[in-house]
């Protein structure tokens, strides 16, 4: 699978660990103070191949992902969830520790967060879902989020997020049935 976009990520074995799975070239962060110079390079990257933002699934790759967003628009972005990212044995958290499998799905998903959407999803319908303020909605956030491939989100981030990546209604509605559905089958 050969990817046209240029992928962001944070370091050196985030990129071995995509290239493993995919032909890809990548432009690495080091951490999460992203210099000026590296945003210069992942706009540049977007003028001519476009960006995929693809870093880890915790809150230092979410800086990251946030850094470059206000820096460089119209960026794609891929997530991974928590428990894909995770390695097979010690502690950690990481595109590195993740599958090829999982790598290529996450890609292939990634999505443009800049738009506004014409029908909202309001508070009141991630309330109403179970979303927030609930004893279960981490769990149901976490899940939706992986239904709908845009990463995990804490309360105050999901509405954003579902803004972001423009999921309709009725996207948003198919998503939380599924989540519902896997709940009561459980």
């Amino acid at each position: 699978m050969k990817i046209k976009e240029i992928i962001v990520v944070e370091g050196k074995d985030d990129t071995t660990a995509i290239q493993r799975a995919v032909e890809a070239d990548t432009i690495e962060t080091n951490g999460s103070a992203v210099s000026q110079e590296t945003i210069e390079k992942i706009r540049l990257a977007q003028r001519t191949r476009g960006v995929i933002i693809f870093t880890d699934p915790d809150y230092p790759g979410e800086k990251i992902r946030k850094t470059i967003a206000a820096e460089v628009s119209g960026c794609k972005h891929a997530f991974i969830p928590k428990n894909e990212a995770k390695p097979k044995a010690g502690k950690g958290i990481g595109v590195e520790h993740a599958t090829c499998e999982s790598i290529r799905e996450a890609l292939k998903d990634a999505h443009i967060m800049d738009s506004p959407i014409q029908e909202l999803i309001t508070q009141e319908d991630l309330i109403d879902a179970g979303l927030i303020g609930g004893t279960r909605s981490k769990e149901r956030r976490t899940r939706l989020g992986e239904v709908l491939k845009i990463g995990y989100t804490n309360g105050k981030q999901l509405h954003k997020r579902l803004m972001m990546f423009q999921i309709t209604k009725e996207a948003f509605a198919d998503a939380i049935s599924k989540v519902i559905q896997e709940e009561q089958d459980a």
